[in-house]
């Protein structure tokens, strides 16, 4: 019996008509994210920074990409966008649905000393012993757009930040404004910081802040700067509840009243949190996309 099964089996393997599967193709590469030390002659001192790479990057090596600096808030460092915003998940998404153009995110550090980050060396400014700003476009900005295959002209070039990132981004906008297509602060820091304001920051930070009160900067910018900082596209985006509102309604209207081509103002439910800054992303990566869009043809 078992002699007779094996011959029926054998049977029907010789004249079935046996096919093989072609094997999968091989997954698309996945996007990533790595961290990159500089050293810089004008802070003297050496800064990381992390780097977010669209899926492809590796396997396409004539392909050149858009650039968004996203810059992060006051006790925050280099990794906070990855860690704790859930930014390469976001973007990732965002990219395969269509939503954005594949593009680098690089997200500098500009944290204090001390436990929470807070201490001296904190934020986007110069200050007397540590000249940040021009560490980021006379050093940073050269070196990422070297190593890395960025088109690096203005077209596609954005930068964006929550707080005092956002206030980071409003700076560099309103005085580097051939720089970047577009900018998007996000519950940023525009005015003189409110009354009672008791965080525990770094002091000369908040010295500092006092100086840069972006409306009255904007309002009293002579003509040709005023025209300057509408060429760039802006995004602001508060929460209604955010003790820093104020201020972004206030450079939104004077926007408005200058007349700006292209300045919209996004007002959500939410304060000042993580939770706000997580569906905040989202939007921002195709507003800047859309400042990408024209000339994003010819260089893929």
């Amino acid at each position: 019996m078992k002699k007779t099964l094996i011959l029926i089996a054998a049977a029907l393997i010789s004249s079935a008509q046996i096919t093989f599967a072609a094997p999968p193709e091989a997954p698309a590469p996945d996007s990533r994210v790595e961290e990159v030390t500089v050293k810089s002659s004008i802070l003297g001192a050496e800064k990381t920074y992390c780097v977010y790479l669209p899926a492809g990057y590796d396997s396409n090596p004539d392909r050149y990409y858009p650039v968004l600096y996203l810059l992060h808030g006051a006790s925050g460092w280099y990794g906070t966008w990855t860690k704790s915003y859930n930014m390469k998940t976001i973007t990732d998404w965002r990219i395969s649905s269509g939503l954005c153009a594949p593009m680098i995110i690089v997200m500098p550090d500009a944290a204090g000393t001390g436990e929470r980050n807070t201490g001296p060396h904190m934020g986007y400014f110069n200050f007397s012993d540590w000249r940040y700003e021009d560490f980021f476009f006379q050093e940073f900005i050269p070196e990422v757009e070297s190593r890395y295959r960025i088109i690096g002209d203005r077209a596609h070039r954005a930068i964006a930040g929550l707080s005092m990132g956002g206030d980071g981004t409003t700076c560099y906008a309103m005085t580097h404004p051939d720089m970047f297509s577009s900018a998007c602060p996000l519950s940023a820091r525009i005015e003189v910081l409110p009354d009672g304001y008791d965080r525990p920051l770094y002091s000369e930070y908040l010295e500092e802040c006092k100086k840069h009160d972006w409306v009255k900067f904007l309002r009293e910018a002579a003509p040709e700067k005023q025209e300057e900082i509408k060429s760039v596209r802006w995004y602001i985006d508060c929460g209604d509840n955010d003790y820093l509102f104020e201020g972004s309604a206030h450079l939104y209207l004077l926007m408005r009243e200058l007349g700006f081509p292209c300045a919209q103002f996004r007002v959500r439910e939410g304060t000042h949190q993580q939770e706000y800054w997580r569906t905040a992303l989202p939007e921002v990566l195709t507003f800047v996309t859309i400042g990408f869009y024209e000339t994003l043809s010819e260089h893929r």
